[in-house]
């Protein structure tokens, strides 16, 4: 059973999403702002956070990016009522790991949630779990979702670290961003695939922070993105 933490202002919203994890088989905890949410999350340590971005006192925004300035890694979900790019963008940027449109499908965020809930699962009970990948500086640990470029650790989401873990296991090779969308989100909603764009922007500048000379994400123009070899 996983603790789902909901923080909303819709007590209506919350009953019916509170019935649909319950029914799904999950603990659901409530908080009715995002600094009541703040201090759940700190005390009861929930597996997955879905936080509405209006919200009174701290909004959903800020809430991400207090949380990844403190380490602490929690998938997180936003629900927003605003359908612009620039506010998927926004909350990808400070650290989310998705994002769900008002009005949604109650069916589509048990999906988007049981989702990224499997891919912690998988990472924790694989048997190549252990396995680290080492990519010239880059040190990626699968089973405690680490990063580390040049030994110094890298702040990553759960999505980030998929996506990264995807290109530089496979130097030279050209993904998608629909292919790298796939293997960073393992579910099949359907997103703009454009949002690709976003993770790599906020990993490079992850790793700029540690080495600004880094340039091994490259974009292949009209292609999508590739983990360049040494030399290359």
């Amino acid at each position: 059973m996983k603790r789902i933490l909901l923080i909303e202002d819709d007590a209506a919203l919350v009953d019916v999403l509170s019935l649909a994890f319950e029914d799904a088989g999950h603990a659901v905890l409530r908080a009715h702002d995002g600094l009541d949410g703040l201090r759940r999350i700190e005390r009861d340590v929930p597996d997955l956070v879905i936080s509405d971005v209006n919200m009174p006192r701290l909004d959903g925004f800020s809430l991400c990016r207090r949380l990844r300035e403190a380490k602490n890694l929690v998938p997180i979900v936003l629900l927003t009522s605003r359908d612009a790019e620039i506010d998927q963008a926004l909350g990808l940027e400070l650290g989310a790991d998705d994002y769900v449109v008002k009005p949604f499908s109650t069916r589509v965020l048990l999906a988007r949630v049981n989702a990224l809930l499997r891919r912690q699962e998988i990472r924790a009970g694989s048997p190549n779990a252990r396995r680290v990948v080492a990519v010239g500086a880059l040190d990626l640990d699968p089973e405690r979702l680490e990063a580390r470029y040049r030994g110094a650790p890298i702040t990553v989401t759960l999505t980030e670290f998929r996506l990264l873990e995807a290109l530089a296991a496979r130097p030279g090779v050209v993904f998608s961003r629909d292919r790298l969308l796939d293997l960073a989100r393992g579910d099949d909603s359907t997103v703009d695939v454009r949002l690709v764009d976003t993770y790599v922007r906020r990993l490079r500048r992850k790793i700029e922070a540690i080495d600004p000379a880094f340039e091994r994400i490259e974009t292949v123009i009209g292609a999508g993105y590739r983990w360049r070899e040494p030399g290359a």
